[in-house]
């Protein structure tokens, strides 16, 4: 009987000490983590695998605009998930097509919801490669509108006013570089 309590005395005194310091052991791993400063898909640091479609744009000299107006109306993150996602995405060119002054004021703060709405209108959920797009083709955007895929001398338009210049891979989906900014239709 001594050869069993002994060692049971010892669990329990063990048991009670961690108990009567007042501190979890558990409790501290869960304060360690939640005083880290919380990050998203845009702050995870790779430098190997395939660029995602934010890390393309970020890295074209040719949508610098597109890049800020994505900073501003904080869709970063959301476009460095997985996805996948076809992003239609106007270069600086086609937003200077826009009226004077509309970018500038589309990237105010308090437009950010009519920003996050033409953004979101250039995103599509899943990938449509140029190739198998077709004619009459309608896709629905990220915002709840469509836009409808047309094919004319060999070129490919989106709505009728933009045409696809190019198409890049990325690690979560396909970007098609188009010559013109795609708007919403009124609600």
């Amino acid at each position: 009987m001594k050869k069993i309590t002994l060692p049971l005395v010892c669990c329990i005194s063990l048991w009670l000490t961690a108990c009567n310091n007042g501190e979890n052991p558990a409790d501290k791993g869960v304060a360690a983590a939640t005083e880290q400063k919380s990050v998203g898909q845009s702050d995870v640091k790779d430098d190997v695998s395939q660029k995602n479609i934010v890390q393309v744009a970020v890295g074209s000299k040719d949508h610098t605009t597109l890049v800020k107006a994505v900073q501003a109306a904080d869709l970063v993150n959301a476009l460095s998930n997985a996805g996948p996602f076809t992003v239609f995405a106007p270069t600086n060119a086609a937003f200077d097509k826009l009226p004077s002054g509309t970018v500038e004021g589309l990237l105010k703060p308090e437009k950010k919801d009519d920003l996050t709405d033409i953004l979101q209108y250039h995103v599509s959920l899943g990938v449509f490669e140029a190739d198998k797009l077709q004619d009459g083709q309608t896709l629905g955007q990220v915002n709840g509108g469509n836009i409808t895929i047309s094919k004319k001398d060999g070129k490919i338009m989106v709505n009728g006013t933009a045409t696809i210049i190019a198409s890049i891979q990325a690690s979560n989906g396909v970007i098609h570089v188009i010559d013109g900014v795609l708007l919403p239709p009124k609600k």
